[in-house]
């Protein structure tokens, strides 16, 4: 039985964490995956107290609908590669942080975007910080269960399978794990995207269903807010190849549609795409 989730960015952004899981329960999703990105209104989650821990379990007991990841986006502002020793040791109080908060909540995993930085100079130096602070984080989340899950990205850093597996060659640790997003596999010309999960699917831990605009040599393509059915994900061929493999985790639909004067509306739509989509391929 495969599980569905929804991004809580997709959802309304100013209801409480109750109405969220009641929302997701009552539009047929199975859990939903919590963001914490680089805003301080969501990097402020990394210091809930026990009792707005413990309200958060009450939520998820009553509606039966977990959170089953995190999306922690934060490390855009605070990354493992930055130039800036501040940032770096930031960085990893994030991680430690973000770790006991999974533990406390229930939380498996742990997504991690694939920069080394994002918004200073990529280097051979932001690389190798990269991996030495990652091989940190790693360790951090070993000692509590929780599994570090690189999302494949919107940037050449790691924007496919085969390059987080040249990481993972560094990290030989079964807590370091991969979450390829489809649309961001797909709109990569070099990548081959049915030979890219054939080669990770014994480390991938989620999926992340998502259109997206092709990379060309005149376009930087587009990552957010493409309509399902207008980019160029091959979701049939996608979910028939995962199905191949007997991949059995979660997909999780990403949208952003927080601020919209129609979420539901929105969010229905996307179910209505790909739902026929899951089901011809045996989901």
């Amino acid at each position: 039985m495969t599980t569905l989730g929804i991004y809580e960015k997709a959802l309304p952004k100013n209801i409480s964490w109750l109405e969220r899981l009641q929302l997701a329960k009552k539009l047929g999703f199975d859990f939903v995956e919590m963001s914490i990105d680089e805003t301080d209104q969501r990097l402020q989650r990394l210091d809930w107290t026990k009792e707005e821990r413990q309200e958060i379990r009450v939520a998820i007991e009553e509606t039966g609908i977990q959170i089953l990841s995190i999306c922690l986006s934060g490390h855009r502002r605070f990354p493992f590669g930055s130039q800036d020793k501040e940032k770096r040791s930031q960085a990893l109080i994030l991680m430690e942080k973000a770790v006991d908060l999974a533990s406390d909540l229930g939380i498996r995993t742990i997504q991690l975007a694939g920069y080394d930085v994002y918004y200073e100079e990529k280097t051979v130096t932001s690389r190798a910080f990269f991996i030495e602070n990652l091989k940190k984080a790693v360790a951090i989340a070993a000692a509590k269960e929780v599994v570090l899950s690189i999302e494949i990205m919107d940037d050449p850093f790691i924007n496919s399978i085969t390059k987080f597996l040249k990481i993972k060659e560094q990290i030989r640790s079964p807590y370091l794990q991969v979450y390829p997003d489809l649309g961001n596999l797909s709109a990569w010309s070099e990548n081959d995207v049915g030979y890219e999960l054939a080669l990770g699917i014994d480390q991938i831990t989620c999926i992340h269903l998502k259109d997206t605009l092709a990379v060309t040599e005149t376009f930087s393509g587009k990552f957010k807010e493409v309509p399902f059915g207008s980019g160029c994900v091959d979701f049939l061929g996608c979910l028939k190849t995962l199905k191949q493999l007997e991949y059995n985790g979660p997909f999780l639909v990403e949208m952003w549609s927080e601020t919209s004067e129609t979420p539901e509306k929105e969010i229905e739509q996307a179910k209505n795409f790909l739902i026929p989509y899951l089901k011809e391929a045996g989901y």
